[in-house]
């Protein structure tokens, strides 16, 4: 579902040695106020700003690899904990998880999909594509709306419920819709509004401004 997203920084050098250096992931561009990292089939741009910001997204990896990906991910940096664990199985995704978080407060969450294998060794291609962009709004219910009329599906619920998680999409890829001041999972951190864009595979964008308000274009 997505080819691109772009989010904001004040921390646009130490992310770029992050991604480029911790991660081994490939800076396809790079100018002095922003840089964009290909993950999979898909990318991530990063832009300066003047006010700080993180965001919630998850990548996809194989699950087969998932144990290998956590001993190199452990070589390089420390694991998010919940309750004494470092990773988490979810039944109804069918997919383990492990979270960390970048300089600039990013929580990442690797998702190891049971059902997506790759052999051999770790590589850049271990890194499949972007699973879950979050969205942070006040108005989790006309956005969630919003989003289904713009056409992705409501997964799990049959209502878009204001004060919780809520997965927009299908597949290994999904929107996560949640208010401001939510804990997010595997980290003390609770969530804010901030600015994004999002690119989809057939060209239609979605932006999200500071104040949360939703905005779609169709080429």
């Amino acid at each position: 579902m997505f080819k691109s997203v772009s989010f904001y920084t004040d921390k646009i050098k130490s992310l770029k040695r992050f991604y480029g250096n911790i991660m081994n992931l490939n800076i396809t561009e790079a100018t002095n106020d922003q840089f964009t990292v290909q993950i999979g089939e898909s990318t991530i741009t990063f832009k300066q700003s003047e006010r700080k910001a993180f965001y919630h997204f998850a990548i996809n990896i194989p699950g087969n690899q998932f144990s290998m990906m956590k001993d190199w991910m452990q070589n390089r940096l420390p694991l998010n904990r919940e309750n004494g664990r470092d990773e988490v199985y979810f039944r109804s995704f069918d997919a383990d998880s492990m979270y960390f978080e970048d300089p600039a407060g990013n929580i990442i969450e690797l998702i190891g999909r049971r059902k997506r294998d790759l052999f051999g060794d770790l590589s850049e291609d271990s890194f499949l594509n972007i699973s879950e962009i979050s969205i942070t709004t006040p108005d989790v219910a006309s956005v969630g709306e919003d989003i289904q009329d713009f056409g992705i599906p409501l997964f799990g619920s049959t209502n878009v419920i204001q004060d919780e998680l809520n997965f927009l999409g299908k597949g290994d890829t999904f929107i996560v819709l949640v208010p401001p001041g939510r804990r997010w999972y595997f980290s003390k951190i609770k969530s804010e509004t901030h600015p994004l864009e999002i690119m989809l595979m057939d060209g239609r964008k979605i932006n999200i401004n500071e104040e949360g308000k939703i905005s779609f274009y169709t080429e």
